[in-house]
């Protein structure tokens, strides 16, 4: 009985649990979910959030933070649970992370901080994705908001893009007292979040806007359809509209829309040529465009045969359950 290990006073509220076996997380039944675009993963109930967060052992010398890439406060916010305090929990990953509702869901926990748990030498991982989740998402339903930053520093910061790079980027100089605002050259805030992930992996209106509302109420202002180097340009932020910085995070979409016009200074080039660089290493335009075609029906038609490519990953699932929508 967890609840006699961790010495919680609450035994009449905590399930019963195998300290080496993950709480199962509930999820759409198969055929259920064969029918529909919904959000397969259902998440942690507050009962098995509670329980899951019992497993941690609370580390001395916590690994699960050496395997996350923001150094989240693991055990802190775990040990928050615990207690039943989401709020404490909440504001100990928000320290970290601006978008912790999509984190939960879409980072591959299993390769970094749970791959990293103790609690995973001898048993199953603490899975803490799933508890981030259940934090962010029921922070989100009480109304808990991040912490503002207590002064301003005076300083402006033009951030372009607003994908995950941009909102966390703007999210975390909010927090320091920068005053930030993003550019976006498409209509809606997200970037791959809106438009290149699936919603039965990260649903659009639950999830992501919540979360750039997050962002939003750290002070961050969005500017959308603005194009760098169209609508204005680096330079022209920089020299004529009072900003200190610009932090370039124009991601995938930047590289479909080629965004970029020819009328760049020799700076903008230069970010240009690095910015490429480091696109064509991750995202491959034609798979981006390619899906786009079948969601509106372009390329197929109900009714067509359709060869997937042979592979067990996410990329095939996604494509297997467009082709079936």
């Amino acid at each position: 009985n967890v609840t006699e290990e961790t010495g919680s006073e609450r035994k009449d509220k905590i399930m019963e649990v195998d300290v080496l076996k993950r709480v199962p997380v509930r999820e759409q039944e198969p055929k259920v979910r064969a029918t529909n675009f919904d959000e397969v993963c259902l998440g942690y109930n507050k009962e098995e959030a509670v329980a899951e967060a019992s497993r941690c052992l609370q580390c001395k010398n916590p690994q699960c933070v050496k395997g996350c890439p923001v150094n989240i406060n693991i055990p802190g916010f775990i040990s928050e649970l615990v207690k039943e305090n989401v709020e404490g929990a909440y504001q100990v990953i928000s320290q970290y992370s601006a978008l912790p509702s999509v984190c939960g869901r879409v980072c591959p926990q299993e390769s970094q901080c749970e791959a990293k748990c103790i609690r995973g030498i001898k048993g199953d991982a603490v899975s803490i994705g799933k508890l981030e989740r259940f934090t962010a998402d029921t922070a989100r339903e009480m109304g808990i908001k991040p912490t503002k930053a207590e002064k301003m520093n005076g300083k402006k910061v033009a951030v372009i893009g607003s994908g995950p790079a941009g909102l966390t980027c703007a999210g975390d100089l909010a927090k320091l007292g920068y005053d930030v605002t993003i550019f976006e050259a498409l209509h809606k805030a997200g970037g791959v979040l809106s438009y290149g992930i699936p919603e039965f992996r990260l649903p659009k209106n639950k999830v992501v806007d919540k979360e750039v509302e997050n962002v939003k109420s750290l002070g961050v202002k969005i500017e959308t359809n603005v194009v760098i180097g169209k609508a204005t340009t680096v330079d022209e932020l920089l020299d004529e509209e009072g900003f200190d910085a610009v932090s370039l995070e124009g991601g995938y979409g930047a590289y479909l829309m080629d965004s970029f016009q020819k009328k760049t200074s020799e700076k903008e080039e230069r970010c240009q040529e690095i910015e490429k660089s480091i696109r064509k290493k991750f995202h491959k335009a034609i798979f981006s465009k390619f899906a786009k075609a079948i969601n509106e029906y372009e390329l197929l038609q109900p009714g067509d045969k359709v060869a997937v490519c042979i592979s067990g990953g996410k990329d095939s699932m996604l494509m297997a359950k467009l082709f079936q929508e």
